[in-house]
């Protein structure tokens, strides 16, 4: 068993018990142990947790592990991850799934922030709108079809099946280069993007190149914990700058190409041939994480850059965006020289993913019920995504939306008479929540922004957010 001995604060200490021996991954067991501790009261709301690294070391564990089991946690609303890279209890427990017959509201879902009457948190989907009925079809074929050795242990790229439905679904959809003997099922992102960096690291990589800004919770902080060096390539209104590439120096490079995160720049056709041009000279991967390239509403759909060149780019894919990130389901396409390294480091990892949950998620992708649901939830979206624009156009004339054409969030750059880390502190104040873009910038400079998350909001309240958050810049402008 391991526990946390960290002694200088409540902040630094938190008992957790493991059982190495217990057959249950040692991610999910803390999870398991902070749900629990919240749920009993031991844990209050607004408690803040120890720093990754600080319970890692205490645990014995590497930082991705409790990196991993923090980020479900925030994804099921026991905790939240808050401005400045503190995780907190949350100010309310997740609210029990609706009994039937009941109708669920998404105007004011539950805060994830302390106090808020409205909150832009981002990386959110509506869960309420999950196809329960569709799924429960899917798991009953699964269960009175499967063949029994099916549930036996597997090698670590999951299921055939699963392999098969998702090369179809993204060779149609995506415009990907899939073949199954390719694909690694993993349990989302933050885990598809260790693997990858573990493999990394034994192959001989020094360096990996992020965007900047870029993502503070996933591959930055797995790839520092790997030993790596850590690059930030700045991102313009089109994605990175690939002339900053070129003088990275870098092993490898992160990518959000059809939609930059949190930006919302896409990368162009001239700049995706340059990116896979310096990858063959360098002989580098590209990881291409598309995180939300099924919602788009004023634009074509982007391809994949997998498809371009799929031995030099890993296509990182998930469930959390579309679905529901509580299903932990992710998958990548890897170039063959890497598929039995990174189905390895799975299986040393947690000896793979969940079996039924696989072969659940591939009878829903062959009924064709995936399409289905986002045909259903992309105009959701997009009316909420709409509801916001018109409510800035109307109380916040200055400040300039970008990468609205798609995704589950906008960015909004602050004029320069405003002080980013001023407006989300009064924002806060009169109970809003809202991130400021500044956290996530490797090089921390650049212009203020804030990032809109929409995807659980009403269109009442997102009305109600953008008009708190005016009043709120009145407050920081007022001499």
């Amino acid at each position: 068993m391991g526990r946390s001995r960290a002694k200088s604060g409540p902040a630094e200490d938190l008992l957790i018990e493991l059982k190495r021996d217990a057959g249950v991954p040692l991610h999910r067991q803390i999870e398991a142990s902070i749900r629990a501790g919240i749920r009993a009261g031991r844990l209050r709301a607004g408690a803040s947790l120890p720093p990754t690294r600080t319970l890692a070391t205490g645990l014995g564990v590497s930082r991705g592990v409790v990196v991993e089991a923090y980020q479900q946690l925030v994804a099921e609303g026991y905790l939240a991850s808050r401005s400045g890279g503190y995780t907190q209890v949350a100010a309310s427990m997740p609210p029990a799934a609706a009994g039937a017959g009941s109708v669920a509201s998404v105007a004011r879902p539950a805060a994830r922030g302390a106090g808020f009457r409205v909150d832009f948190g981002y990386g959110r989907t509506d869960v309420s709108q999950f196809p329960r009925a569709a799924w429960l079809r899917s798991v009953r074929t699964v269960l009175t079809t499967t063949p029994n050795e099916r549930f036996a242990y597997l090698d670590g790229r999951g299921v055939p099946e699963l392999h098969e439905a998702l090369c179809d679904y993204l060779n149609r959809v995506r415009g990907t280069s899939c073949v199954p003997g390719n694909m690694v099922i993993c349990s989302g992102y933050g885990q598809g993007i260790s693997l990858l960096i573990q493999v990394l690291v034994r192959h001989g990589a020094r360096r990996i190149a992020l965007e900047d800004p870029s993502s503070s919770d996933d591959a930055r902080v797995l790839a520092g914990a790997a030993g790596l060096d850590v690059v930030g390539i700045p991102v313009g209104p089109d994605g990175v700058q690939v002339d900053a590439l070129h003088r990275a120096d870098a092993d490898a490079v992160v990518l959000t190409p059809s939609h930059q995160w949190p930006t919302g720049g896409v990368l162009s056709a001239a700049a995706r041939a340059e990116v896979i041009r310096w990858a063959k000279r360098r002989g580098a991967l590209v990881v291409e994480d598309d995180y939300d390239a099924e919602y788009r509403y004023d634009r074509s759909p982007v391809g994949a850059m997998q498809g371009l060149a799929p031995d030099h780019v890993v296509y990182c894919g998930t469930a959390s965006k579309t679905l529901a990130p509580g299903l932990r389901l992710g998958w990548l396409v890897v170039p063959a020289r890497l598929v039995a390294d990174v189905a390895a480091a799975k299986v040393l990892a947690d000896r793979g993913s969940p079996v039924i949950d696989q072969l659940t998620f591939a009878d829903f992708l062959a009924r064709g019920e995936f399409d289905r649901h986002l045909r259903r939830m992309r105009p959701v979206y997009r009316r909420r995504r709409d509801a916001l624009l018109e409510a800035l156009r109307t109380h916040l004339p200055d400040l300039e939306p970008a990468g609205v054409a798609a995704g589950q969030h906008v960015v909004a750059w602050l004029p320069p008479d405003l002080d980013e880390a001023q407006v989300v502190a009064a924002a806060a104040r009169h109970g809003l929540g809202i991130h400021g873009v500044g956290p996530y910038r490797i090089a921390r400079t650049g212009p203020g922004g804030l990032i809109f998350g929409y995807a659980v909001l009403g269109e009442t309240a997102i009305a109600e957010g953008v008009a708190l958050l005016a009043t709120a810049i009145r407050e920081v402008r007022r001499p």
